[in-house]
């Protein structure tokens, strides 16, 4: 089994909602993302996919949400949490690529505090 992974930032901010604690007030992250895509077989050129299809796709979906009140965005009405964050890139990549096996999204808001979705 093959694994393959590329990153893109964006900054944005947020508070969440239900949640009692220093998050709860408007803040921001420089959020680091990276999606990972698996599969067995490679292509002709021996890879599993063309890293720069992803690598392009990822950014364009950071970008939508690059330098925004992530509160304001209706995908995110029910808190955007890392968790929430993680799962709306990997259906928009997911919309957007249905060729690339597409296995997990991984959103750090700290080098040390990340979340992780895989369906």
């Amino acid at each position: 089994m093959f694994t393959v992974r590329v990153e893109a930032m964006f900054a944005a901010a947020h508070f969440l909602t239900e949640y009692h604690g220093k998050c709860e007030r408007l803040h921001g992250h420089n959020y680091l993302v990276r999606a990972y895509a698996t599969g067995s077989e490679l292509d002709k050129a021996g890879m599993l996919f063309d890293f720069g299809i992803l690598k392009d796709s990822l950014r364009a979906v950071c970008a939508r949400l690059d330098h925004s009140d992530l509160n304001a965005n209706p995908a995110f009405a029910n808190s955007p949490s890392a968790e929430r964050i993680a799962r709306y890139i990997f259906e928009a990549l997911q919309a957007e690529l249905a060729a690339v096996p597409l296995c997990a999204v991984e959103v750090f808001e700290t080098p040390t505090s990340m979340a992780r979705y895989e369906p």
